[in-house]
């Protein structure tokens, strides 16, 4: 019996201690947080809050762009920068952007500052469609010459500054357009035409509009235009 009870004042005893130990817990932890302090070593420093990462800095590639001039019936190159991207389209697309953005040389963009770009589609053949809100040709009054000045800045500015494009059809409104405001034909892919840029115009002669060259004979087009 006496082992027993014995046992029994052990397990109490051990009872006793465990509900001091877990009632006075936090009282331990302070003290022994300020021992560390008072014997003057370091504590673990809390993590400091993570800075707010900086994004990275779009990066940006420098293009020529086709305006028209005020003075003459020629287009004119402006040097810019643009926004860089990988895929074909976006680029495209931001290359037309910047054609309706006033010029700091005092040149006329080509597109209204209104004009939207609805899409735009790179095919493997070279061929870019550009989509343009119908605001691009509302209210030209341009004539043949503007017109023209105006679908040239921008098929110019796509393929000159993008190799992989070697043509350009312009939509309207998500549809094909027979012209552009009467006179230009935008039925098909329309090839570059230099000519109509100053520096080359003054010293070149005239050539036939690029939709009516003939295209060349399979066996002598190493590119292999369609």
């Amino acid at each position: 019996m006496s082992l027993k009870r014995g046992d029994a004042l052990i397990v109490l005893s051990l009872i006793a201690f465990l509900a001091v130990v877990s009632l006075t817990a936090p009282r331990w932890a302070r003290l022994l947080v300020s021992s560390f302090d008072d014997t003057g070593e370091d504590l673990p420093a809390e993590p400091a809050p993570s800075a707010t990462a900086t994004p990275e800095a779009t990066k940006r590639i420098g293009v020529k762009l086709f305006f028209e001039s005020p003075e003459a019936p020629v287009l004119v190159a402006e040097e810019r920068t643009v926004s860089f991207s990988d895929d074909l389209a976006l680029q495209t697309r931001g290359l037309v952007e910047e054609l309706t953005r006033s010029s700091d040389s005092g040149n006329l963009p080509p597109l209204p500052p209104q004009t939207r770009v609805l899409a735009v589609f790179a095919s493997e053949q070279g061929v870019a469609y550009v989509n343009l809100s119908k605001e691009a040709v509302a209210g030209h009054s341009g004539g043949v010459t503007g017109e023209r000045l105006a679908v040239y800045a921008i098929v110019n500015s796509i393929t000159a500054n993008l190799p992989a494009i070697r043509r350009v059809q312009i939509l309207i409104d998500d549809k094909p357009a027979e012209t552009f405001a009467g006179h230009v034909d935008l039925s098909r892919p329309l090839w570059p035409d230099m000519t109509l840029v100053a520096e080359a115009g003054a010293a070149a002669a005239p050539t036939p509009m690029p939709e009516e060259q003939p295209a060349p004979a399979p066996a002598a087009s190493p590119a292999g235009r369609p």
